[in-house]
């Protein structure tokens, strides 16, 4: 049926009668209606100049807001997440590599090392300084306990390698030559005793002397035990202290 139609209506053509007849029953004020509509319709130019039509120019509408949709917040949201664990595994990293081979935060427990250092006292230990250069007699340092490796001390460098050290009552003799001892310390006037430091080795005391396990009780310290040098109390900051 479909394809019969088309051609049937491809092949009609008007006839005189359809004509006459809808020229005659037309009425004529809608014939005139019409045209006086298509007459009475101005252009869009003229609309536009008589500003009864304010379109503007295609280039002065405004830009085109851009709208995010859902999926794209999501993409952000998921690029933050994964740029903020990037960080945070980098900046984790980075303070581990620098607490094994850089600093070391060390909390000093006991008070062997009083008035210097104090139970609590949170110290900055430089753990690359030895490496790069000698041990100074006096220093400060984070040293293995050479009974038990597992556990720290925290002592002052007394002797060298070579040193011969002695203690009279309480002052103390390098190499038979009296050496003052410039910080604050504790004097044990009981103390007394000869030590020869061997090479490669230190000899330390605890500031405190009367209490301290040191060198007098375990021996000299192997350099290899030496965890690295105190630095600064950092903590409580009315202890800040640089060494």
């Amino acid at each position: 049926m479909g394809p019969r139609v088309t051609e049937e209506l491809a092949s009609w053509e008007p006839s005189d009668d359809i004509l006459d007849v809808a020229t005659v029953d037309a009425p004529a004020e809608s014939t005139s209606v019409i045209e006086e509509d298509v007459d009475a319709s101005p252009s869009a130019e003229e609309l536009m100049s008589s500003g009864a039509f304010p379109l503007a120019p295609r280039c002065e509408f405004p830009e085109p807001v851009s709208v995010v949709s859902p999926g794209t917040r999501a993409t952000w949201g998921s690029r933050f997440r994964g740029r903020f664990l990037r960080d945070l595994g980098i900046g984790g990293l980075f303070v581990i590599l620098t607490h094994i081979f850089l600093v070391q935060v060390s909390v000093v427990r006991g008070v062997s090392m009083s008035p210097s250092l104090h139970d609590g006292d949170r110290l900055m230990v430089d753990r690359i300084s030895y490496a790069l250069m000698d041990v100074s007699r006096f220093d400060v340092v984070v040293l293995r306990y050479p009974k038990n490796p597992d556990v720290d001390f925290v002592k002052r460098i007394i002797g060298l390698p070579g040193d011969h050290i002695e203690m009279r009552s309480g002052s103390l003799h390098v190499n038979g030559e009296t050496v003052p001892e410039e910080f604050a310390h504790v004097v044990d006037v009981n103390a007394e005793g000869s030590w020869i430091v061997p090479e490669g080795s230190f000899f330390v005391l605890g500031d405190n002397r009367p209490i301290s396990c040191d060198s007098r009780e375990f021996g000299t310290v192997d350099r290899d035990l030496l965890k690295g040098k105190v630095r600064v109390v950092f903590w409580p900051p009315s202890r800040f202290a640089v060494f």
